[in-house]
C-alpha cells in the first residue's frame, strides 16, 4: 500500500507541475522550471554523502575501530543482499541514525555516539535494518525526484507571486480572473508541493520500517528502539539542518503544532503500533 501511494503522489506531484507551468507558462515554462529543479537536484543527489557527511563531522569507522557497530551492519547487509556500506559515526548525544549514498555501492550507514549508549544489541540491528532497508529500496533516488518535482512547482508559484505583483495575469487574464488565479495559485501551489514531498517521505518511513524489522527479525525491538530515539530526540534535541531532517530515523528537530503537518516523519506512535502488531520472525 504505502509503495503504491508513493507512485500515486509522485504522479499528483507531477500533475500539479503541468498545471501550474500550463497555467503561467505553458509548456515552455513548465520545462524552464522542471529543468532549473533538476539541475538544482542532482548535484544534491550526486554529492549527498558526502555534503551531509561533512555537515554533521562524521568519521568513518573500519571493522577494527568499531568491531561490534561494523559487524551488525555487515551481517545486516548480507541478509538484505546488499553491499557492504561504509560505516560512519556522529559525534553527538543525541542518538540517530541515517542511511544515505545515491546507489548499493556508494551508501552509506551513519549512527551518532549517543544511539551507541542508549540501545541494547537488539534495538541497533532494528535501526541499522531500518537503514539498509531504506538504501535497499532507493529511497534517496525517490527522495530527488519528489524534490526536484516540488522544486519545479515552487519555481513556478515563485514566477506566479511575482507575475500578480507586477500585473501580468495568466491565460484568462483576459476574463478577468488572470490576476485572482496567480494570487491563489502562489499561496496553495507550494503548501501542496511540500505536503506531497511529506507525505512521500512518510510512506517511505513505513516501508523501512518494515523492511528493519524483517531484516533484523525483531520487530518489537525496533519498536523499542524508536520509543527511545524519540524520547532522547525532546530532552536533547539535535542541532540539525532542516533540510537533512528527512533523512534520519526519528525526526532531529522538535516542532510542534501545525507545522507537525509538514513533518518528514510519521508520528512515532503510530510506527511503534505498526511493529508491536507484527509477529516475531522465525529464526531472530
Amino acid at each position: 500500500m504505502n509503495r503504491l501511494r508513493t507512485v500515486i503522489l509522485l504522479g499528483a506531484l507531477t500533475g500539479l507541475l503541468m498545471l501550474i507551468g500550463g497555467y503561467f507558462g505553458g509548456r515552455q515554462g513548465m520545462i524552464i522550471a522542471f529543468g532549473f529543479a533538476v539541475v538544482m537536484n542532482f548535484g544534491s543527489y550526486w554529492f549527498s554523502d558526502k555534503i551531509v557527511l561533512a555537515m554533521y563531522r562524521g568519521r568513518e569507522v573500519s571493522e577494527g575501530q568499531a568491531p561490534e557497530l561494523y559487524g551488525i551492519v555487515k551481517n545486516l547487509a548480507l541478509r538484505a543482499g546488499l553491499p557492504m556500506p561504509r560505516v560512519y559515526i556522529i559525534p553527538g548525544e543525541t542518538p540517530n541514525a541515517f542511511a544515505t549514498g545515491r546507489d548499493y555501492r556508494h551508501a552509506v550507514v551513519a549512527v551518532t555516539e549517543g544511539i551507541l549508549r542508549i540501545l541494547n544489541r537488539d534495538e541497533l540491528e532494528g535501526v541499522l535494518g531500518h537503514e539498509l532497508t531504506h538504501i535497499k529500496n532507493r529511497d534517496m533516488l525517490i527522495g530527488s525526484i519528489a524534490a526536484t518535482l516540488a522544486g519545479a512547482v515552487m519555481m513556478l508559484a515563485s514566477m506566479a507571486k511575482w507575475a500578480a505583483i507586477f500585473g501580468f495575469g495568466g491565460r484568462d487574464s483576459e476574463e478577468g480572473g488572470g490576476l485572482f488565479g496567480l494570487i491563489l495559485m502562489a499561496i496553495l501551489a507550494p503548501i501542496a508541493a511540500l505536503f506531497i514531498q511529506m507525505t512521500i517521505s512518510r510512506s517511505r518511513e513505513y516501508l523501512a520500517d518494515d523492511g528493519g524489522a524483517s531484516v533484523s527479525g525483531k520487530p518489537y525491538a525496533l519498536a523499542s528502539a524508536l520509543e527511545k530515539l524519540s524520547r532522547a530526540s525532546k530532552t536533547m534535541p539535535m542541532q540539525a539542518n532542516p533540510s537533512t531532517a528527512h533523512m534520519f530515523i526519528v525526526n532531529p528537530l522538535t516542532a510542534r503544532s501545525m507545522m507537525n503537518l509538514f513533518s518528514t516523519h510519521p508520528p512515532i506512535e503510530k510506527r511503534v503500533a505498526r511493529l508491536r502488531a507484527m509477529k516475531p520472525f522465525s529464526g531472530a
